[in-house]
């Protein structure tokens, strides 16, 4: 679809397409449980909202750069992430969500027409969208980084959106070494880092592409993209973070700083005292998976809700005949298909729509995904508990013949 006043082909919005789909599962005499967007639905937490109000009274303009604070903030956080070496060759600046940074990085980082900037073949549709914005070409690759093409920048998403997978150690260590033989840059979103479900990263916790395990503490050429919105429930905040290499940091800088992108004096107030509570669940992933206690940090407390919600979902689609791809092990998301069915994800759209449940189809996240479903786990849990009883009263619904 080309835009007539700027010239740019972009495709059309993915979910726009599921108007009717919406439609039909809205008419559902149990209203729409709708799981096609991660939206989070819980309360931001008490503790992000009393500093937005301590910080509400601020007359003057932030900084591109951000607070002292906030730095000391983020620099704690990651010391729990097992990165050391901020403020020695890396540093951080706050941005306005994640998704913007995903849009505009190739553009801020002089990326252009000619450049390739590689993606994953299962991804969230922006890092496309962003390597069209610099003009650049977008390549959608594999995991194994001996079969990509050279290129001047590389996305990662781990854990991903949609499908939930999680790169090791060895796997990001195998990146950087590509990556650092080529001068390529290498930008990893991470946003869904706290949301680890399987046994090893409940006892190690998800990798980072600047944790001193995988970068040798040298930062040179990386990047790494947080997002507040899924951990804390700020998504209405548009609070974020960019981290790594200080001579990159620096060129965004100072793009930022002529466009005047900044993030807001009481948003950055709010998220030190996010980052500095969600400490402690890093540092510990197993926090919050059990009944809730006493003293938890807000992001343990909200993993333990968000892993009762995957635990009723997975059983009940399980029931229903469609089945969570064993790799998706930690994210926000079910990535889900019919095995023995051949049916399309659209066709699950649509029959799932049919008891009032809308889930967003795999051909959203590129080629080769179109077997898949992507259901969010971010309703609330009297919705979940209404997906679940509808899906449990069909008996095989998906496998009925």
């Amino acid at each position: 679809m080309q835009n007539t006043l700027t010239g740019l082909v972009l495709p059309q919005f993915p979910w726009d397409t599921l108007a009717q789909a919406k439609k039909t599962a809205s008419a559902h005499e149990g209203g729409i449980v709708d799981l096609s967007i991660g939206t989070p639905v819980d309360s931001t937490p008490k503790i992000v909202r009393d500093a937005l109000i301590e910080a509400a009274d601020a007359p003057g303009y932030p900084t591109v750069v951000g607070t002292q604070e906030l730095a000391e903030a983020i620099r704690v956080w990651a010391l729990s992430r097992g990165i050391s070496m901020m403020g020695q060759g890396a540093s951080a600046i706050p941005t306005i969500g994640s998704k913007e940074m995903v849009a505009w990085l190739p553009t801020m980082l002089g990326v252009g027409p000619g450049d390739r900037v590689l993606i994953p073949k299962c991804a969230y549709p922006t890092y496309d969208i962003g390597a069209r914005l610099a003009g650049a070409e977008p390549v959608p690759v594999g995991d194994d980084p001996e079969q990509w093409p050279d290129a001047k920048m590389v996305w990662l998403n781990t854990p991903g959106n949609p499908n939930g997978h999680v790169r090791s150690v060895e796997q990001l260590r195998d990146v950087v070494q590509w990556a650092r033989q080529r001068g390529a840059v290498v930008a990893s979103d991470e946003c869904y880092a706290a949301l680890g479900w399987s046994e090893t990263l409940l006892d190690q916790g998800v990798p980072s592409l600047l944790s001193d395990a995988v970068s040798d503490s040298d930062p040179n050429g990386l990047l790494m993209l947080y997002s507040l919105s899924k951990q804390s429930n700020m998504a209405g905040y548009r609070a974020g973070i960019l981290a790594g290499d200080s001579r990159l940091v620096d060129a965004v800088v100072a793009v930022r700083k002529h466009a005047g992108m900044m993030v807001s004096t009481p948003v950055m107030h709010a998220m030190s005292a996010a980052l500095r509570d969600s400490a402690p669940a890093f540092a510990n992933p197993r926090l919050g998976l059990l009944d809730e206690e006493a003293g938890l940090s807000h992001v343990a407390r909200q993993r333990g809700i968000y892993a009762k919600r995957r635990a009723k979902l997975v059983q009940a689609f399980e029931r229903a005949g469609l089945k969570n791809d064993p790799e998706s092990i930690a994210g926000l998301y079910l990535w889900l298909h019919a095995p023995g069915q051949q049916m399309s994800g659209r066709q699950i759209v649509d029959k799932l729509a049919q008891l009032g449940i809308l889930v967003a189809p795999g051909d959203f996240y590129g080629e080769g995904n179109e077997a898949f479903v992507r259901v969010s786990l971010s309703g609330t849990d009297e919705r979940i508990d209404a997906a679940v009883c509808r899906l449990n009263e069909t008996n095989g619904y998906f496998t009925a013949k």
